[in-house]
């Protein structure tokens, strides 16, 4: 296969007629990175080796959908990005303890603990009130991991206009934060 073509070329070109050799070239292109998102997220490999599997099944289901609106690479890591936090969403929802599984349940929380936990509240009221977009650009920057370059790519728009707009929406919910705060 031609390791020289980007990887938006070889989709182009070998996705219709050799889709084997296709697939077998992107994935030994970022199998590695894929897994070490994966690892970063769940702090588990067998999960991180699992979830990487699963992600490359899931993207080379619907390679034929891939549409160049980004790069294939930032395709791929927003796919494993979300699958990870859905899978530990998931796991997080299943998962039970009863009192008496866990000697060390501690029934009264410290102060820090509930001040953190009510900030994060008004934080995340705060973020409810922007627009779509406005959530949308923060959550590719800031959960993503985009750059600024991929980003402004991805909105075909110039590095500066996406800095911008990011800082407005970081400085809308200060503001909201602050109001909810002096109430």
């Amino acid at each position: 296969m031609h390791t020289s073509l980007t990887d938006e070329n070889l989709i182009r070109l070998y996705l219709p007629h050799q889709p084997k050799e296709c697939f077998e070239t992107l994935y030994n292109r970022y199998v590695n990175k894929v897994y070490r998102r994966c690892l970063s997220l769940t702090q588990d490999s067998a999960k991180a080796e699992d979830f990487t599997h699963d992600i490359f099944l899931k993207v080379f289901d619907k390679l034929d959908a891939f549409q160049e609106r980004a790069r294939f690479s930032t395709w791929l890591y927003s796919i494993a990005y979300n699958y990870c936090l859905d899978q530990i969403r998931i796991g997080k929802r299943l998962k039970t303890v009863t009192m008496e599984e866990d000697e060390e349940f501690d029934m009264a929380e410290s102060q820090d603990t509930l001040i953190h936990e009510e900030t994060l509240q008004m934080v995340k009221q705060a973020i409810k009130t922007l627009s779509y977009e406005e959530t949308r650009m923060l959550k590719l920057k800031y959960e993503d991991g985009l750059s600024i370059d991929e980003i402004s790519r991805l909105y075909e728009i110039k590095a500066s206009a996406v800095k911008m707009r990011l800082k407005r929406s970081r400085d809308k919910i200060h503001r909201l934060y602050e109001q909810q705060y002096n109430e």
